[in-house]
This record gives structure tokens, C-alpha cells and sequence, in this order.
């Protein structure tokens, strides 16, 4: 059962965005940005409480998504990406990920907070942040 409500066309948004942040860190790691998008449209808190789709989350501005900006996103989804998005839309989380809100992909070392949220751990070329349960209880 889904737990962000979606379209066909919002699943393969979904599974483009994912490509686009992650490639990189592979299928895990494209999970994980995956899970902090479908995060946001769940939350009802700090900077998403009128993000009520997965096209809200993409297209959010300000605080949005920097792939959304560039060419690379703007290919069609593959059906292996449109896979792994379905299964985030169904409830899938993966840790460090499981309650983030944010990530980003820093030179160096993951600052300790970012967004005045604590990190919650790296994946690869990544970096995660969650807000507390009592900031944002929708995500948990």
C-alpha cells in the first residue's frame, strides 16, 4: 500500500529524481535520496508543510532538488528506476535515511548539522539529516 499518494507520472518523476542526486552511489544510494523525497511529501513540519505530492517535492522552490537544473534529470526513467521508486512509494525505508528530511553531498566530511538538523549518517558520496520525532512526527 502506498504511503504518499502518486501517479504513473509521479513514480517515474520519483525515479528520475533518484537517478539524477544518486547514480553515483548506486542502487542503495538512490534508494536513500529516494526515501528523504517521499519523506517530504509525508512531512508536515519545518520547510514541508505545503508539500503534498511527489511534484511538489521535485519541483520545491526554494530548498528543492539542484539535479532538477540539470539536462541529466530530464531523461526518460528506466524501468529498473521506476522499480526501486515503487518500492519507496510502498513503504520501504533504508538506514541512515529511514526519517531524513535533507541530504547533500559535501567535499569533505558531513558537517554535523545542516538546516539546524543533526546528521544522521553518511551513505557513500552522501550525507543525511533528520529532524527530532517532536519537530516532525509524520516522518516517523
Amino acid at each position: 500500500m502506498a504511503v504518499v499518494p502518486y501517479t504513473e507520472k509521479q513514480l517515474k518523476l520519483l525515479a528520475r529524481l533518484m537517478r539524477a542526486e544518486a547514480e553515483g552511489d548506486g542502487k542503495q544510494g538512490m534508494l536513500m535520496v529516494g526515501n528523504t523525497g517521499v519523506n517530504r511529501v509525508r512531512a508536515d513540519c519545518i520547510d514541508f508543510t505545503d508539500i503534498r505530492s511527489i511534484e511538489d517535492m521535485v519541483y520545491q522552490s526554494p530548498g528543492g532538488f539542484e539535479a532538477t537544473q540539470k539536462g541529466y534529470f530530464y531523461q526518460r526513467a528506466r524501468q529498473q528506476d521506476i522499480d526501486l521508486a515503487r518500492r519507496l512509494i510502498n513503504g520501504e525505508r533504508f538506514n541512515p535515511a529511514t526519517n531524513t528530511l535533507w541530504f547533500f553531498m559535501p567535499e569533505g566530511e558531513c558537517p554535523a548539522t545542516w538546516f539546524d538538523q543533526p546528521n544522521v549518517g553518511r551513505f557513500k558520496s552522501h550525507c543525511f539529516y533528520a529532524p527530532s520525532r517532536a519537530d516532525c512526527p509524520t516522518v516517523y
